[in-house]
Order: C-alpha cells, then sequence, then structure tokens
C-alpha cells in the first residue's frame, strides 16, 4: 500500500480522508462497469478499512450508488447536478434552451449543447425533435474531445495556452504525430466556425456543431446529430447555417447573461 505522504504529490497542505474520498470518486468516474468494494480497494492500493467507511458516506451522501443487480458501486449524477447549478452554467443553459427549441422545430432534428471538462466533452442540455423519429444524445454523455465535432468545436475556439492545458489531460496521451495533425484539424474548425463529420459512434449519423462564444473562446458546442431522412426535410447544408446561426444567437446573449451572473 502506498504511504499517505506519497499521495497527492507535492502538495502543502494535507487532509488524507477528503483525499481518500476523491480518489473513490476519480477511480468510479473513469469506469463503464460498477465496482465492488473489494476491486475499489485492490485499485487503490488501500486497506478495506480505510475504504469501508468512506464509501458507505459516499452513498449515504448520495454521491454513489450500488448496483444490486451487480454487487458494485457507481457515481451518481449529484457531483453534475451540483455543477449545473453554477451560475455562469446555469444562465448559459437557460439562454441556450428557448434557441435550441426553436432550432429543433426549424430543421426537424435533435441539439443538444455541451461543455469541457478534464479533456472531454460533456452534454449538459438538450432538446428532442418534434418529429416521431429520430436521433438524440442523452444529458451527461460524455467523450474525449477529439472523438466528437462538439470537442473539436470546443478544443478549436481556444487560446493557445488554453489548448496546451487541455492536451495535458487527454487520457491516453495522444503521440505528438497525431497531435500535430489534430492541432492542424483545429486550426481549420477555427476558420470556418463549424464542423460538419461524420459520427464515430453511430452509423448514419452527421454531427454538425458550432461554437457558443464568450469573451473570444468557446464556452460551449452547439451540435446536432443529423439524421438524413427519406422524406422531404431540411438538407444538412440548410442545418448547417441554421446551427450556426442559432450558436450565434446564444452568444450574442450570454454576455448580456454573465453580467447578471
Amino acid at each position: 500500500m502506498a504511504d499517505d505522504e506519497d499521495r497527492g504529490g507535492d502538495s502543502r497542505y494535507r487532509a488524507p480522508a477528503l483525499e481518500k474520498g476523491l480518489d473513490v470518486l476519480e477511480l468510479l468516474a473513469a469506469q463503464t462497469d460498477p465496482m465492488t468494494l473489494t476491486e475499489i480497494v485492490h485499485a487503490l492500493g488501500r486497506s478495506h478499512g480505510e475504504l469501508f467507511r468512506m464509501v458507505q458516506v459516499l452513498e449515504q451522501r448520495g454521491y454513489i450508488e450500488q448496483n444490486p443487480a451487480e454487487d458494485g458501486y457507481r457515481l451518481t449524477d449529484r457531483l453534475f447536478s451540483l455543477g449545473m447549478q453554477q451560475p455562469r452554467t446555469a444562465n448559459l443553459i437557460e439562454i441556450a434552451l428557448p434557441v435550441m427549441r426553436q432550432l429543433a422545430l426549424e430543421i426537424g432534428q435533435s441539439c443538444h449543447l455541451a461543455l469541457h471538462t478534464r479533456g472531454q466533452m460533456v452534454v449538459v442540455a438538450r432538446m428532442e425533435s418534434g418529429e416521431q423519429i429520430g436521433f438524440s444524445v442523452r444529458v451527461g454523455y460524455r467523450r474525449p474531445l477529439m472523438q466528437t465535432a462538439s470537442g473539436m468545436i470546443l478544443y478549436a475556439h481556444q487560446p493557445a495556452d488554453v489548448r496546451r492545458r487541455w492536451e495535458e489531460m487527454f487520457d491516453p496521451p495522444i503521440p505528438e504525430a497525431e497531435m500535430t495533425a489534430l492541432r492542424a484539424r483545429a486550426d481549420e474548425i477555427a476558420e470556418r466556425h463549424v464542423e460538419h463529420a461524420p459520427s464515430h459512434f453511430v452509423a448514419g449519423i452527421t454531427d454538425i456543431s458550432a461554437p457558443v462564444m464568450r469573451g473570444g473562446s468557446a464556452a460551449a458546442a452547439l451540435t446536432v446529430p443529423y439524421l438524413k431522412k427519406i422524406l422531404p426535410s431540411v438538407s444538412a447544408r440548410e442545418t448547417t447555417a441554421l446551427v450556426r446561426k442559432a450558436a450565434e444567437a446564444i452568444s450574442e446573449q450570454l454576455v448580456e447573461g454573465d453580467s447578471r451572473a
């Protein structure tokens, strides 16, 4: 088991109990499947006695929950919900939703709003289309930045120092040759202010994304997972123009919204 003094790097102040709780939360956040207490203990190199009460308290406070079917623990959406209560994020969503509703009505497709978090993009709001057939992405969905149109829009519309900071969060790290290509692609996206690319995860879906700007950088990405329909509908080209227009409409109100925060 690693010594407590070796955990946390060069931290000046220590809070061992808090660090244990954060270790558990960060571990579960990186997992796709629930983990039993034994698995958590082994993964963190701690003793069963050290983590038993910590896991019980986190469950009691609603930050993790037990999966009855698999006898393991997973994160709840409590941390996500706390983050959404921040004034800047709450105002952004409040401003964006009416615009997103109008966009979904105009194009007959769903749309969603994504933010950056620790080298990934996460969906924080969505608007369903009014059509009987469609495709949408749930709130809380997350993927590495470079794997999605939303993520590339967010990364592309950042100053160089912010890009470098985000690059340090990529897990696993990207080889330098691939990083060079990624930066070049981001520069191209920044010039045209829109990304239009096939989904990496769903066949038949084209992601169309544009930046919601605040203070010269992207605060969010507005994205339509465009589904081509057999019946007459708004074309991908028309949708691209409408997504950009909607993102700009949100951006124009965002400065005003920040002053109320």
